[in-house]
């Protein structure tokens, strides 16, 4: 996603046999929710059935659901009625949760169906475009599912989803999966029921309902994309958002197969400038008129299609994990596109961008002590510096290891859930080579490294001596790319400081620090002497 601008737990080695990935302590795997939702122009009550499907990872007397109850304002949902297995149940409402009195053992499988209505406060968008007609569009991320759908609003539980929309004739219904019906039905008004059989955590299931241009501007690889604009933005929205078909096999040569059975890419009303809805992408309004801009942004979400959609986040201190991912794979499209200083560029404002955030908010990338508002995460550890470390990562163990890694991450999670170690793990094998320091050093600790680069010049023999310190107060691993009048020298600098002599033809040498932008640091080649109060890490 671009903004505008829990660990494996089973119950039991036969719960265990099916759950993929769960919250810890988790009571249930849901294995497939289907969504009957009933819309209207009169007002915006919906009115919902939704038949969910459980399978318990351990005893239970109670299933306890995520749904934002209809409050004071008399916006929320309220449930009407209750069945499970057919059979009516006792259940309780608070204002956010929805508590089920069942009776359940290790393994067995219930179908719960829950009659709703009520109007959202947030997750199902209903307002007007900017053209003021009315539309109705899904915004779940992070755990915004929770205020339309009865669900387990998590991204460790991940599902198959069906979506029966029904709503006035005149709109056209995009969803994830593939259309198996459309059909008038009685009072002007359509049912439209959308399938997705890929499992998929409930910030990525969506709808969005408006009256749509639809076009079909190719099948790469045999997966067919459509372009939604609004019919005002036809002309020049079909033409910008084909780029698709660009960017979607460059990635699935480079990754694996795309994890959906179509790609939709949908002008709507989110709240992000992107949101990676899995398999059908929605933009913000204004990006039909993106002509310069369109291209990065399609590509940053269509990355997420792998990296947060088909492999999800365990619990959310992971999210660069899809963040990260989608960013830099964003830089590595528009490099093998444009250039390799499309790709310096970028990483520089990324850069800046990491260490502008660091003033304000100093913290590691993987942040278990974070206690915000979800929409927080969403930040420069997330994005520009989960990026850095995955170009970092890319030239510690090479250009055919690192794509080798990431082809065996996306296959071995797909589907699934992934943390960092998992990460980590994928990338120890293909490369060969021990990635703790790495991954502890970037990823699991605050700050950056702070390089200050002196040097002597060594008159009798025509030689410089460089000095590289680390200033900051713990030392990192790492090498610095140090270009000397013209000559590219990597140093190793495994502690506090390195040095080397290195031929040179007067005493004032031309220095650049890391002339490729290949780390993600400070750094001061003045050739002033150390302050005496500075501190050195021991």
């Amino acid at each position: 996603m671009r903004k505008n601008l829990y660990l494996l737990l089973f119950a039991s080695l036969m719960a265990g046999a099916y759950a993929n990935a769960q919250a810890p302590g988790a009571t249930v795997d849901v294995q497939h929710y289907r969504f009957a939702v009933t819309l209207n122009d009169a007002d915006n009550v919906i009115n919902g059935q939704a038949t969910i499907t459980a399978r318990f990872l351990k005893p239970a007397t109670k299933l306890t659901l995520d749904l934002y109850r209809k409050n004071a304002e008399s916006k929320g949902m309220l449930v009407s009625m209750l069945k499970d297995n057919g059979i009516p149940a006792k259940f309780t409402q608070d204002s956010d949760k929805l508590v089920i009195n069942t009776k359940a053992m290790v393994g067995s499988v219930h179908k719960y169906v829950i009659t709703y209505q009520g109007i959202p406060t947030d997750g199902l968008i209903i307002s007007t475009n900017k053209y003021g007609h009315r539309t109705f569009f899904g915004d779940n991320w992070a755990t915004r599912a929770r205020y339309w759908l009865p669900c387990v609003d998590d991204p460790a539980d991940k599902a198959s989803v069906e979506f029966l929309v029904t709503a006035p004739a005149k709109y056209k219904v995009v969803a994830n999966g593939l259309k198996v019906l459309e059909k008038p039905l009685p009072g002007n008004k359509k049912l439209t029921h959308w399938s997705e059989t890929a499992k998929l955590p409930t910030k990525v299931m969506v709808i969005g309902v408006a009256d749509f241009a639809v076009a079909n501007p190719g099948s790469p690889n045999g997966t067919p994309v459509y372009s939604y604009v609004f019919p005002e933005d036809k002309e020049i929205g079909l033409k910008n958002y084909a780029v698709a078909t660009k960017i979607l096999p460059w990635f699935v040569k480079r990754i694996g197969a795309y994890p959906y059975k179509k790609l939709a890419n949908v002008q709507s009303k989110t709240i992000f400038g992107g949101m990676e809805n899995a398999g059908a992408i929605f933009y913000y309004e204004k990006s039909v008129n993106a002509t310069k801009g369109i291209e990065s942004l399609m590509a940053h979400e269509i990355a997420h299609q792998w990296f947060g959609d088909a492999i999800s986040e365990k619990t959310w201190w992971h999210v660069w994990l899809s963040e990260g991912f989608a960013t830099y794979m964003t830089h590595l499209y528009m490099e093998g596109n444009y250039g390799i200083d499309t790709l310096k560029s970028g990483l520089a404002a990324d850069r800046n961008t990491v260490l502008n955030f660091e003033k304000k908010y100093d913290a590691p990338i993987v942040d278990s002590t974070y206690e915000g508002q979800m929409i927080g995460m969403l930040n420069a550890n997330a994005y520009q510096k989960g990026s850095w470390v995955l170009h970092m990562l890319r030239r510690k163990i090479g250009d055919d290891a690192f794509w080798k890694g990431v082809a065996a991450y996306y296959k071995q999670y797909n589907g699934s859930n992934a943390n960092t170690d998992d990460l980590r793990k994928v990338m120890e094998k293909v490369s060969g080579q021990d990635l703790k320091q790495f991954f502890t050093q970037w990823l699991r600790t605050a700050g950056h490294p702070i390089i200050k680069i002196t040097w002597d010049y060594m008159a009798q023999n025509k030689s410089i001596s460089l000095h590289i310190n680390q200033m900051q107060e713990a030392p990192y691993n790492l090498p610095v790319e140090i270009m000397v009048d013209g000559k590219l020298y990597t140093v190793d600098v495994k502690g506090v400081s390195a040095t080397i002599s290195i031929p040179a033809t007067s005493g004032t040498p031309v220095i650049l620090a890391d002339p490729n932008v290949n780390l993600l640091a400070t750094f001061d080649t003045t050739n002033k002497p150390l302050d005496k109060g500075a501190v050195i890490p021991k």
